[in-house]
């Protein structure tokens, strides 16, 4: 197969660099082969973020391979940085909430400008949205991706309304935190008036979360300004093994966290060094290997655009 690490930096790198830099490459890099179908899937996903754009109305597009939205659509927004093993029972336990009501499609959903939460730099968007893209085909096959160039959940909605008519009936799937955020004042320079819009385009599923759960959920919506809007709000069960989850706390310690990762989120982290700091060499120098890798895949879906 010729489309090996080395051969793209042969094209892309001069001899003496090229040799420079391969020979301080982590192990897995000599033996990691990014072949032409996955160029190709790293320069189409990179060509819908491209069209995304956070400064335009709301948009959405849908990753392919993923099924078209229509009638009743669950939708996980996330940053799946990593995705988890709670990320996968979300999504599972979705999916029967789907089918105990009328067969409903589930995705899973980025977005290019995220509320409330740092820009995340590393691992790159389009890694991560080929990372869960694999997850979810061999976990949950039958869940698709959406992107959006918007976080808001409103706006999400707007974007789903305008670009996918034919979706009657549309619920976003939330962890309880995010429940607690929708409903919190500070958040808003009008709030009645944004969760009106928000409920007029769409309902949410709450996930239980460590500490809070069926009780928690009930006591909120019963506070006297939620309470107009308890109707749209539905708690959806989750079994505990999984309340304590967080994808933070994965990134911050791999080594304490392997098992609440799927294999093949693993098998990521230790070859691309994602969530590690650079590595002290023998002679002194540094290298960060997951920086090398996301200069390889950004080289090569720049120099893929200049033949498309």
């Amino acid at each position: 197969m010729a489309d090996t690490f080395q051969l793209l930096h042969r094209a892309l790198l001069s001899q003496g660099e090229r040799k420079h830099r391969l020979a301080r490459l982590p192990r897995c890099y000599n033996s990691l082969m990014f072949s032409h179908r996955t160029m190709q899937r790293f320069r189409r996903v990179q060509h819908l973020l491209d069209e995304l754009d956070p400064q335009a109305k709301p948009q959405v597009r849908l990753v392919p391979g993923s099924p078209t939205p229509q009638g009743g659509i669950i939708v996980f927004p996330g940053s799946f940085n990593p995705p988890t093993n709670a990320h996968l029972a979300m999504l599972n336990q979705a999916a029967q909430f789907g089918r105990a009501h009328g067969e409903m499609r589930v995705y899973a959903a980025m977005s290019k400008r995220t509320t409330g939460k740092e820009m995340v730099e590393r691992p790159l968007l389009v890694d991560r949205i080929l990372l869960l893209d694999t997850v979810l085909h061999k976990h949950t096959p039958h869940t698709g991706i959406l992107l959006f160039n918007r976080g808001l959940y409103v706006e999400q909605a707007e974007a789903i309304r305008w670009q996918y008519p034919e979706v009657r009936h549309l619920f976003f799937l939330l962890g309880f935190d995010k429940i607690v955020q929708i409903f919190d004042a500070r958040y808003y320079e009008n709030r009645d008036r944004a969760l009106r819009e928000l409920f007029a385009l769409a309902e949410i599923l709450v996930a239980p979360r460590s500490g809070a759960g069926a009780t928690e959920l009930t006591v909120l919506l019963a506070q006297p300004e939620n309470a107009p809007f308890a109707s749209h709000v539905h708690l959806l069960p989750l079994d505990t093994t999984f309340r304590d989850i967080s994808s933070s706390s994965i990134r911050q310690n791999v080594a304490d966290h392997e098992q609440d990762v799927p294999p093949e989120v693993l098998r990521f982290i230790r070859e691309t060094g994602a969530y590690s700091p650079p590595r002290q060499l023998a002679d002194g120098s540094t290298i960060d290997d997951y920086g090398e890798r996301a200069t390889v895949i950004t080289e090569a879906i720049h120099s893929g655009k200049k033949h498309m």
